[in-house]
């Protein structure tokens, strides 16, 4: 500013007078009078062009030192996706892609000089197009400009739980979920959990694959479009620790069995007992020592009442005719191996779990006490005594 400020008083300066020339003085001052117009004209042109040049070049100076940027608060409204990890310059990107802020430099900085912007979350948020990047920020911060429906699945929930919780979050019809769930492959299920090592018949359904989270769901989306999410979270979760290629590697069986023990350890116990359980379930269905390879376990039993609308029952409370039951396809009393399919959807302790149990020479396990811990046995008379000290301690 300075300097264009110099500029326009050396235009201004009176010039080095020349000498008078020699002639008429009548003749002299004629021409000088026409001179002096003529210069003072082209003064005038020369001086407001150096102005006109002097006010874009204030505007593109101005741009240097500030990042192009809307006034106001905006109009209309815009949905914008912030990503979790994104970096205060990937969203001003973003919010110039949706035509909120002008420059994500502007954003940037106005992110630099509010100390909220720090708890910025990821989401979806409702946001006006041209805003000042200021204003944009303060209207993310606001909790009420969340356009999200967020829903936290836990570990161990069933397909009919989780269409439950679903559908009230969301407003989505139970029965949108249902229909959109009889193709799994179309959500995103790989083809490689569709064979048995075992040959068994498999599930055809999703259950197993609705990863337990607490997820973000996009405004105006339908239960399709949730289900991909929540499966794509699954197989994001598989890669990550290497289920697939680990069960086939080193266990020698198929991912979907693997699942299934992983679906199992999920409802019989604790986090910290999930390897010990798998590996007593392992034991029983592929060592070839337990009798006839059946895992007889009571959750399965449990599962099948659940999703038949009979409701779960305490092991000491099921009825024989429920556990010997020959038309429920989850009976593991009567029939080897792992069951048709998971009996819910396993987080990543219970995956993890599946992967890498511990060896042991176990056959057994039960809660021990109220707080679910498990213990193990080798025999069914050692089975028996723990048995009897779980009752003890209040097991039912």
């Amino acid at each position: 500013m300075n300097e264009l400020d110099l500029a326009w008083e050396d235009e201004q300066r009176p010039r080095h007078r020349r000498r008078a020339a020699s002639g008429p003085a009548r003749k002299r001052k004629k021409g000088r009078g026409g001179k002096t117009f003529l210069a003072f004209f082209i003064s005038l042109l020369v001086v407001g062009g150096l102005a006109f040049g002097a006010y874009i070049g204030i505007d593109k100076v101005k741009d240097m030192f500030s990042a192009p940027d809307y006034n106001g608060g905006g109009t209309g409204e815009v949905t914008v996706e912030v990503i979790q990890g994104q970096l205060a310059a990937d969203i001003g990107n973003t919010l110039v892609q949706k035509d909120v802020v002008k420059s994500a430099k502007a954003f940037v900085e106005a992110a630099k000089s509010d100390e909220r912007s720090r708890k910025l979350q990821a989401g979806f948020y409702n946001l006006r197009k041209q805003m000042k990047a200021s204003a944009a920020l303060s209207l993310m911060l606001d909790p009420r400009s969340r356009a999200v429906n967020k829903v936290t699945l836990p570990e161990g929930l069933t397909w009919q739980d989780t269409f439950t919780k679903l559908s009230q979050v969301t407003k989505i019809p139970y029965a949108d979920f249902e229909n959109a769930a009889k193709d799994p492959k179309a959500l995103g299920v790989g083809e490689v959990w569709y064979t048995r090592q075992d040959n068994k018949p498999r599930d055809p359904g999703i259950e197993g694959f609705l990863f337990p989270a607490t997820y973000d769901l996009p405004p105006n989306v339908d239960a399709t479009a949730i289900l991909k999410i929540i499966v794509a979270r699954f197989n994001q979760e598989i890669d990550k620790i290497g289920f697939i290629d680990t069960v086939q590697s080193a266990l020698h069986i198929s991912p979907y069995e693997a699942l299934v023990a992983s679906s199992i350890a999920q409802v019989e116990g604790l986090d910290k007992d999930q390897p010990g359980i798998v590996r007593v379930l392992y034991n029983r269905v592929y060592s070839n020592k337990f009798p006839c390879n059946c895992l007889q376990v009571d959750s399965t039993v449990n599962y099948f009442l659940r999703i038949t609308n009979k409701g779960a029952k305490p092991s000491t409370e099921l009825l024989n005719s429920e556990i010997h039951n020959k038309n429920n396809p989850y009976n593991t009393h009567d029939f080897p191996g792992m069951p048709r399919g998971p009996i819910s959807n396993p987080g990543t302790s219970a995956l993890t779990a599946a992967t890498n149990p511990p060896k042991s020479d176990y056959y057994y396990f039960l809660a021990i006490d109220t707080q679910g811990n498990t213990a193990y046995a080798k025999t069914y008379p050692e089975f028996q005594n723990l048995w009897t000290q779980a009752q003890k301690n209040g097991v039912k």
